[in-house]
């Protein structure tokens, strides 16, 4: 009978992160099923009503702790959610080494693997003699950035006002306007503990990417070259796609399938910001004004209004968004759409034969998702490393289009009614049709039992086995 296997995962206190987390830990224990798993969780208040939800259906090799709740008074306030994110890890540290501790007590760890956005943990892990790898929940896009930071500092000189005029090259990247590199580089201080946790990422033994080599090749040659090279021989590991699966019971998810098997074929744009983006009171009038002229049918899932593009992501607001809509836009577009407030069931919702275009704020996990079920995009980034994936979508894939927004930063009515009908009625939307269906097949086959991530998989997990049968 084989030993079991241990290893110990810590993410940040953000549902995006930690679901992807816990997916990947559920994939690992699939392919090494004589894999234990603890995974740590970071808390800002409590922990996320979303997470403890996917926590009650883990497998019993999978087992999780709360950290001690950093309080969000004692958080920086009005200022970037990755700067608060940042500085509740770092204040959730010296709970994380006591449960590390703990856990070395009772159990012999192979390794720590942690989120890119933990990797204080990194320095923990040395102190223990423990191995340990980076989880990138994002693109190895976004992976090639991270690791080149710290030289890029140090040649490009990055100013937090005025545009860079030059794209930026990263080595197998396509490249970057200076307007679509993450929007937290406009913030000097978000700027500065981004270029700290990125020097830091040159502790690990390795690295896990939440995506598939046929959809980065060209990146993920130039990454496993640098990280050979430069990077104390650490291995990149390809493991994705991972998206949550599975339905959910909630009304919302109800109502949405229901309206969904009175619709036709492709015929619905899915509209959705992801867990936490949110949309100014003007931007929302005018992207319910542009669905409406659009002529197509839509589901949107509303979240009440914010400034800050990144309203809801640590903290999700407990208004009733239905009343921030235009007057008389639920009872024009009636027959249209279906607007349900704050949360659907999104793998549910773009796996359905009646979605035919998801209009998405690009994180990670709803491109993958986008990808693994077919669904052609257009993309409306809003923060974090998103304008990044917009690029890699629009231009490097060509799996989507993007509206242009005016000189204040809105996208108008007319100009979201073209683009959306440009991609569920237009010649190039079929075009998008097309590679996107060669994508999804490609996603599928880096996940079967032989294929390129199910490997990966595997060869991680017999890399923790051969260190611990060491030691």
């Amino acid at each position: 009978m084989a030993k079991t296997t241990h290893i110990a995962v810590v993410s940040v206190p953000a549902f995006s992160h930690q679901a992807s987390i816990i997916e990947f830990c559920k994939k690992l224990v699939n392919v090494h099923q004589h894999f234990h798993v603890t995974c740590i969780f970071p808390t800002i208040d409590a922990p996320i009503p979303a997470t403890t939800t996917m926590l009650q259906s883990l497998p019993s090799n999978i087992d999780y702790t709360f950290l001690t709740p950093v309080n969000n008074e004692d958080l920086p306030q009005g200022v970037p959610s990755v700067v608060q994110a940042q500085h509740a890890v770092c204040q959730s540290m010296p709970s994380f080494r006591n449960a590390l501790r703990s856990l070395l007590s009772t159990t012999p760890l192979a390794a720590l693997v942690a989120d890119a956005f933990a990797n204080e943990a990194l320095e923990i892990a040395k102190d223990f003699n423990l191995l340990s790898y980076v989880y990138f929940s994002s693109s190895a896009m976004t992976m090639s950035l991270m690791l080149h930071l710290p030289t890029l500092n140090d040649t490009v000189i990055f100013n937090f006002k005025d545009p860079i005029v030059e794209a930026i090259q990263i080595p197998g990247c396509i490249p970057i306007q200076s307007h679509n590199l993450p929007n937290d580089f406009r913030s000097s201080l978000a700027y500065e503990l981004i270029l700290q946790l990125c020097k830091r990422l040159c502790l690990a033994d390795g690295f896990l990417v939440n995506s598939f080599f046929e959809m980065e090749q060209d990146n993920v040659k130039a990454l496993q070259k640098y990280c050979r090279g430069d990077n104390n021989n650490a291995s990149v590991y390809l493991v994705g796609p991972i998206i949550q699966t599975g339905p959910n019971s909630k009304t919302n998810g109800q109502e949405c399938v229901r309206w969904l098997e009175k619709q036709r074929p492709k015929s619905i744009l899915y509209v959705s910001f992801g867990s936490g983006g949110t949309l100014s009171q003007q931007q929302l009038n005018e992207l319910a004004l542009g669905l409406e002229l659009s002529g197509q049918r839509f589901l949107w899932v509303l979240r009440a209004p914010n400034d800050s593009a990144d309203g809801a992501y640590l903290i999700a607001a407990n208004d009733d968004p239905l009343q921030f809509l235009p007057d008389g836009f639920i009872e024009r577009t009636k027959g249209q759409g279906l607007v349900v407030p704050s949360w659907a069931p999104q793998t549910q919702i773009l796996s359905h034969t009646s979605t035919g275009g998801f209009l998405t704020h690009c994180g990670w996990n709803s491109t993958l998702e986008s990808i693994v079920l077919g669904v052609p995009m257009v993309t409306w980034p809003l923060f974090a490393e998103q304008q990044m994936n917009a690029v890699l979508l629009t231009d490097g894939l060509k799996v989507a289009l993007r509206p242009k927004f005016n000189e204040n930063g809105i996208a108008e009515k007319e100009e979201i009614a073209k683009v959306i009908n440009g991609l569920m009625l237009g010649e190039e939307g079929n075009e998008i049709r097309q590679r996107i269906e060669k994508l999804k097949d490609a996603a599928a086959d880096a996940l079967k039992k032989d294929g390129s991530s199910t490997r990966a998989l595997f060869k991680f997990g017999t890399c923790m086995e051969n260190n611990l049968s060491i030691h």
